[in-house]
């Protein structure tokens, strides 16, 4: 258990019977200066890769597919098609992108804010892909038609009897599915475990 844990980040438990210098050192490893800021690194590289991935991936669409016939991918299964959409996933409160707008913002301060307390690497990827997927639609809310927060996301992302989507959104359901396991398996975003 104790190896499992030093593997994925967590502190050490003394067991029951005080092996106090075991636990000791599982939490001055853990808390060494530089181990956090390493996690933080990760998130806010993760995030970096993400938010390219899905501008360049939306600039290349828009150069090349919108105003154009959809491109087969997969015959009958998968196809890009230019989609913009103005509401959440599933194009849901398509009237509201200011608010979508505000939530995606306060997402991404809110990411800032925990990334302070971060210890934890499966919560520092988590967080990074939810980061970036949230800049990624963000950027569209502000800069693209039909005018600043309330810009239109660009999906293209068409598989068979199923909903438009782009990376930024598939950044943001893996994000969010991950943070599911992890808090499912008692693993907080400091890197303590806790189990109910």
């Amino acid at each position: 258990m104790a190896e499992a844990e030093r593997i994925i980040g967590t502190p050490d438990i003394p067991d029951a019977e005080g092996d106090e210098e075991g636990g000791a050192e599982g939490r001055v490893e853990e808390t060494a200066p530089g181990r956090g800021k390493r996690k933080v690194a990760v998130l806010f590289a993760v995030a970096v890769f993400a938010y390219l991935l899905d501008l360049i991936s939306k600039l290349v669409v828009v150069a090349k597919l919108e105003h154009h016939p959809p491109v087969e991918v997969i015959s009958g299964w998968l196809k890009f098609e230019v989609i913009r959409n103005s509401g959440a996933a599933f194009s849901f409160g398509e009237a509201y992108t200011v608010i979508f707008t505000c939530i995606a913002a306060t997402v991404i301060v809110v990411i800032a804010r925990l990334a302070r307390k971060l210890n934890s690497l499966p919560w520092a990827i988590a967080l990074g892909l939810l980061l970036g997927g949230a800049l990624g639609n963000l950027t569209d809310r502000i800069f693209r038609a039909p005018g600043t927060f309330q810009g239109a996301v660009v999906d293209f992302i068409a598989p068979a009897h199923f909903a438009v989507f782009n990376l930024a959104d598939s950044a943001i359901v893996c994000g969010g599915i991950l943070i599911v396991i992890l808090s499912f398996k008692g693993l907080d975003p400091d890197g303590t475990v806790h189990k109910d």
